[in-house]
């Protein structure tokens, strides 16, 4: 009787040994697909934009097997140990802030990187993700909608690191670090009040922070956006050209490897910050809606992930995920087509990149995790 108890349908000795294997690695499949999609998207249009390089295409394929690596770790941690951990990991990521004015390496006029001779990386990507983990964890300790002293402390955790970047200088990463702390603020269920009181001091600080806060070529940006023109062969060349890249290549696009903006050097940056105008330009407009479609389901899963996690922290968590890794996305498109100031953001797992992949596939690991937890509990 034992016996026929324990092959019955349903039974746990049963259900076990049902477990798919990426159930058994705690692998979320519908985040997986457009992952891996999105791996390969990238790796395509990158060997066009680096002028068929092969050994670019392989770094950056080293680069995603880190990234992947670091995923499947990351899922199978629990998400209290994430709780437990987020203070750390935050104390660290500043900690590494400050050592980058003494000890960093400059490049292209600004100090933003650490040499550990086997490894160089960014400490401000390190940010993007401790950031949430952080400010997730403070208000699981609170009641949520949060009362004004915890909130006055989770702005005051969100500025310091945001500060710290701001120095190297590095007003685009400081805006987007500051703005994965903000959205778990505004998950968490803030006033409205509080929020146009947000909205009016911004409005307010705009024209000291001009006069005072912005640097000469942060500046330029600024104006470069609103009149490209003005600066043709100057600080406008860069978004004439994407503009021009994206257009030329209508509905279809010129082909693969066909591209002229990126291959005859007119399109700047073009394995990083602009890469999406090489896709435009050689796989026309339903490539870059292709692109949106797998990004969607990636946001939308992620969305999903937060929405049905069993804990305030994971909830939090996921849907700062989740919405940072949007911000990306809009970012970075917006700014190669000419409605956003350049800013220096990569197009996520498409342009090249060590820090910023490994950050993002870190990140897609830890909302894995909180699909696991729901899974667990559920079953």
């Amino acid at each position: 009787m034992a016996d026929y108890e324990r092959s019955l349908p349903g039974s746990e000795r049963d259900f076990s040994r049902r477990k798919t294997v990426l159930q058994f690695l705690h692998i979320d499949a519908y985040l997986l697909i457009p992952l891996l999609a999105l791996v390969a998207g990238g790796l395509v249009v990158l060997y066009s934009a680096s002028n068929e390089h092969v050994d670019t295409v392989m770094r950056q394929v080293r680069n995603f097997v880190i990234g992947f690596i670091v995923m499947l770790a990351a899922a199978q941690i629990g998400i209290e140990t994430y709780r437990r951990w987020a203070v750390v990991f935050y104390a660290m990521g500043l900690m590494l802030l400050v050592a980058v004015p003494f000890f960093g390496v400059g490049a292209k006029g600004a100090q933003r990187w650490l040499d550990l001779s086997v490894i160089r990386f960014q400490p401000s990507e390190i940010m993007k993700l401790a950031m949430p983990l952080m400010i997730a964890w403070w208000f699981s300790r609170y009641t949520i909608p949060p009362r004004p002293l915890p909130l006055i402390g989770s702005l005051l955790l969100v500025a310091l690191p945001a500060g710290l970047i701001v120095i190297q200088p590095d007003l685009g990463t400081s805006l987007l670090v500051a703005a994965s702390g903000l959205f778990v603020i505004f998950m968490a269920g803030i006033s409205w009040l509080y929020i146009g009181g947000a909205v009016a001091l911004f409005v307010a600080s705009a024209w000291p922070a001009w006069l005072f806060l912005l640097k000469d070529y942060q500046k330029q940006r600024i104006l470069t956006l609103l009149d490209p023109e003005s600066d043709k062969l100057g600080a406008g060349w860069n978004i004439i050209q994407s503009k021009t890249a994206i257009g030329s290549g209508g509905w279809n696009g010129k082909g693969w490897l066909e591209g002229t903006q990126s291959h005859l050097d007119f399109l700047p940056e073009s394995q990083t910050d602009f890469i999406i105008a090489v896709l435009a330009e050689e796989f026309g407009l339903q490539g870059v809606l292709a692109l949106l479609g797998v990004y969607l389901l990636l946001v939308l899963r992620g969305f999903w992930i937060g929405l049905h996690a069993q804990s305030a922290f994971g909830r939090l968590l996921a849907g700062a995920i989740t919405l940072t890794f949007f911000v990306y996305i809009f970012v970075n498109m917006g700014m190669v087509a000419g409605i956003l100031p350049v800013v220096g953001v990569p197009l996520p797992l498409i342009s090249f990149g060590g820090t910023s992949v490994v950050t993002l596939m870190l990140g897609f690991g830890v909302l894995m995790a909180i699909s696991t937890e729901r899974r667990i509990i559920v079953q």
